[in-house]
């Protein structure tokens, strides 16, 4: 009882009664709260400040503009006994479904604005959120989708760029590689991942148990072997029945000079022989789909191929 009593007095005048109907359901500005409640800003930020000093409204800033809600989750016991008693009191009144009537118009207003920055920024828009949040922002972001119990390999690692990107959204990642200097730089970069093992050995003889990954990555790597049909089912065999295939690799092109500057094998594959070579593996549910080009870019159109290992 004597906790109740303590917030009593913040409660006594009715227009705080009524700020608190408000804000227990939404995050107004002062000025909103003016609009809803037909008072002077003198008068509401008056009765926030008495609100605030007994607990009963917080506040944040977001720009040159102060927020007030209720934060009903983390009212002490008293007033969590004592709100109850007084909504049922106040919400019933009239002045109090005028207030809700006032506050809708000032939330469609709040909308409206909204609404006609979108309407004169949608030509704009994807240079407008590029400029402000970068051109790869939701990439990254959509990582968070990934299964988080998964066990993924990176199949031709390189580096550990990809790996380093999908690690921190997985359970685990073995990263393969042929080439002791690429190993040696993906240990480097990998180091501070405890959930990545790196291996060496070929694509056509991966170090790894029969269906230990869930899920495995191919990335710029297929091009590299002389057997690809081999690969890829040597891949199957370390796929458990169900798990997902990622190739990305080069679509057909001219750029003879790469298999002596690159030791490249193959000059990229078509959908057909990307299918042929997928389902001859064991993979089936194969859908491709070409890579967005970076017009900065200078090699090669990509595409990337999902497949699923069959039973």
């Amino acid at each position: 009882m004597v906790a109740i009593l303590d917030h009593m007095t913040a409660l006594a005048d009715p227009t705080r009664c009524r700020i608190l109907l408000l804000l227990e359901k939404h995050e107004l500005t002062v000025s909103e709260l003016c609009g809803s409640l037909q008072l002077p800003q003198s008068s509401v930020s008056r009765h926030l400040k008495t609100l605030a000093d007994d607990d009963w409204v917080t506040s944040r800033r977001d720009g040159t503009s102060r927020f007030y809600s209720m934060p009903l989750n983390d009212l002490d016991s008293g007033a969590s006994r004592l709100w109850p008693l007084i909504r049922e009191q106040v919400a019933t009144t009239a002045t109090a479904g005028q207030d809700e009537q006032r506050l809708a118009a000032v939330l469609a207003r709040r909308r409206a604005t909204s609404k006609e920055f979108f309407a004169s920024a949608a030509a704009s828009w994807d240079r407008l959120r590029g400029d402000l949040f970068g051109d790869q922002f939701h990439l990254w972001a959509m990582l968070g989708l990934i299964d988080s119990s998964l066990t993924v390999g990176d199949l031709g690692c390189g580096t550990g760029q990809l790996t380093a990107t999908v690690a921190p959204h997985v359970h685990r990642v073995i990263a393969v590689d042929a080439s002791p200097d690429m190993l040696a730089a993906a240990r480097t970069r990998l180091a501070d991942l405890a959930n990545v093992e790196v291996r060496a050995g070929e694509l056509e003889a991966l170090p790894i148990q029969p269906g230990e990954l869930d899920a495995a990555m191919l990335s710029l790597v297929l091009h590299y072997s002389p057997e690809p049909a081999r690969a890829l089912a040597e891949v199957a065999r370390v796929l458990q029945p169900g798990g997902r295939l990622l190739v990305v690799d080069m679509l057909p092109h001219e750029h003879e000079e790469y298999q002596q500057q690159m030791g490249h094998v193959w000059l990229g594959f078509s959908d057909s022989q990307i299918t042929r070579f997928l389902t001859g593996a064991g993979f089936g549910n194969v859908r491709i789909r070409p890579v967005p080009a970076d017009p900065d870019a200078t090699g090669p159109a990509l595409f990337a191929a999902v497949a699923t290992r069959r039973p």
